[in-house]
This record gives structure tokens, C-alpha cells and sequence, in this order.
């Protein structure tokens, strides 16, 4: 459905885009992991057709540059930062995007019941919480039907709850057939939601897995902080460094690095040599990272 081909891209002396190749089959979830410049957002926009480059994207078979409107009517698109008059009603942005995109009107009532906007239909914008805005931006994606969905963090501004909510809403319409492109830094979004992860860095293709093999895959990281009794400091320091762990001590805590979907191990294998552990957390520095790899 979405091809991209040596992807490149330069802004100034700056290369966001270093030959950068992913496929994104028919009905299939693929997420964008990365840091903060890894160029996730670029690669979405030059397959949008919103940036030139090099290299080439094609979706549903029609090449973006030559032909970027077509290629943009099989796409629905919901940007990191969205854009709405804050006074105008949740129907009338409804009805103003309708006419622009020469859209029937009776798809603008079957877009809010299914992102659950319908009985909020009369509140103006300003009113709505996040996380209805970053539905009311999925209703506007939605609008025409399209064959894919493009999302570019859809979810990084909005608490737990509405996280879940969005996610669900993006499943359903995975389940309907919608192929979907998206960038994200959050584990628990991709594991819900993704089929493959292509991972970026430094504008090139570093690694594509499952989403369950992010983790190794990207070699995320964390450090426990595990506090002990003084006397067992030392036998503590002896069986995580037997277990091949990199370990370091503070005063009565021991901090172990670990990978971040094996935080019980050093746990349990302190448990199993009979060391009393008084309490664990995340190291201040990774409580950011504990879902999100590292990123904000």
C-alpha cells in the first residue's frame, strides 16, 4: 500500500533522510520508533507529498511526486500538533473540511460516531479535551474513507486514559481493513497497536522487527534502583555481577542496567540468593524512559 524507496532528504546541510527504504503492505500496522531527529516526522511528510525530495514513495501504486493529490486522496492524516479554529463548533470544522474535500455529507455524522464525537457535535472546539481534539483530528482523517491512515505521534500529548481510548479507536480501524503508518515512542502503542516496527536513526533504516523484539531490537535500557540491607550490600554487588549484570552501589541502593522488558530478572535472582530486597524503582533519569525508550 505505502512504499518508500531510498528516501532522502536535505534541509540546508542537514540530511534527515540518509536512503531510507520501508513497505507498508495493505491492511498492515507499521510503526516509525526513533529518537527525537531520527527523521520520523520527515519521512511521513515526503510521503505525504509535503516535502521534496529524493528517492521515491508510492501509495496504492501512485507515485507521490508525480501525482501527489491522488496519492493524497487514499490517505487520511493526523499530524503531531494539530490546528483547529477553537471557535468554531466540532460540526462546523466537521462541515468545512466536508466541503473542501468535496466530501457527501453523511459521511461527516458516520466519521463522529465512529471516533464517539457525535453527542459532543454542538461544543466548540475550545471546549473539547485533548483527547477529544486528537479524535476530532482521526473524524477529519476519516472523512473521505481512505484506504490508509498516516499518524505522526498520535498519541504523545495525551494522558493514559485517552491514550488507551485513541489506541482503541486505531485498532477498530485496523480491524476494518485501514492500513496505517505511524510514528511513536511508546512501547505499549506499538505492542498494541503495530504489526512491524521500522526503526530510524540518523535518518537511515536501523532495524525492522516485531514489536515484541523492540526492546532488544533497539537495546532499550533502564537502571533499577534496589535498596538492601547494609550487610548484604556486598553479596548483593557479588551475585548481580556473577549474573552479568552492570551493577553500581550508592549508601544502602545498588543500581543495576538492565534491558527494559527484563526488570524482575536482577530481582528474582537477588530473591533466589536469599537478599532481603526493602524496595525497587526506576533510577529518576529512566522514569520518562520506563514506556517510551528514552524519549519525551
Amino acid at each position: 500500500m505505502i512504499t518508500a524507496t531510498n528516501l532522502t532528504k536535505n534541509f540546508g546541510r542537514f540530511r534527515a533522510l540518509d536512503g531510507a527504504s520501508f513497505h507498508v503492505g495493505d491492511g498492515e500496522a507499521v510503526a516509525l520508533w526513533g529518537a527525537n531527529g531520527a527523521g520520523k516526522t520527515t519521512a511521513i511528510r515526503c510521503a505525504l507529498g509535503l516535502l521534496r525530495h529524493r528517492g521515491s514513495v508510492r501509495i496504492g501504486g501512485v507515485d507521490v511526486r508525480r501525482d501527489p493529490r491522488a496519492a493524497r486522496r487514499q490517505v487520511g492524516y493526523v499530524p503531531q500538533e494539530l490546528a483547529f479554529h477553537d471557535d468554531l463548533r466540532v460540526i462546523e470544522t466537521m462541515r468545512f473540511y466536508a466541503r473542501l474535500r468535496r466530501v457527501q455529507r453523511e459521511r461527516i455524522d458516520e466519521s463522529l460516531e465512529t471516533v464517539e464525537l457525535a453527542r459532543h457535535a454542538r461544543k466548540r472546539v475550545r471546549e473539547l479535551s485533548g483527547g477529544m481534539k486528537q479524535r476530532l483530528a482521526l473524524a477529519l482523517a476519516l472523512l473521505s474513507d481512505p484506504a490508509a491512515l498516516i499518524l505522526d505521534e498520535p498519541t504523545s500529548n495525551l494522558d493514559a486514559a485517552a491514550r488507551r481510548d485513541f489506541t482503541a479507536l486505531l485498532r477498530a480501524q485496523k480491524r476494518s481493513g485501514k492500513t496505517i503508518l505511524f510514528s511513536s515512542h511508546r512501547i505499549d502503542e506499538i505492542e498494541a497497536l503495530g504489526d512491524r516496527v521500522v526503526g530510524l536513526d540518523q535518518g537511515r533504516i536501523s532495524f525492522e522487527c516485531a514489536p515484541g523484539e523492540l526492546v532488544r531490537a533497539a537495546d532499550l535500557r533502564c537502571t533499577l534502583q534496589v535498596v538492601v540491607p547494609s550487610e548484604q550490600l556486598d553479596e548483593a554487588m557479588r551475585v548481580l555481577r556473577a549474573g552479568g549484570y552492570a551493577a553500581s552501589r550508592n549508601g544502602s541502593a545498588v543500581y543495576i542496567e538492565t534491558l527494559a522488558d527484563r526488570k524482575a530478572e536482577p530481582i528474582i535472582a537477588l530473591g533466589a540468593a536469599r537478599i532481603s530486597v526493602r524496595n525497587f524503582d526506576l533510577s529518576a533519569d529512566d522514569h520518562s524512559a520506563q514506556l517510551s525508550g528514552g524519549e519525551s
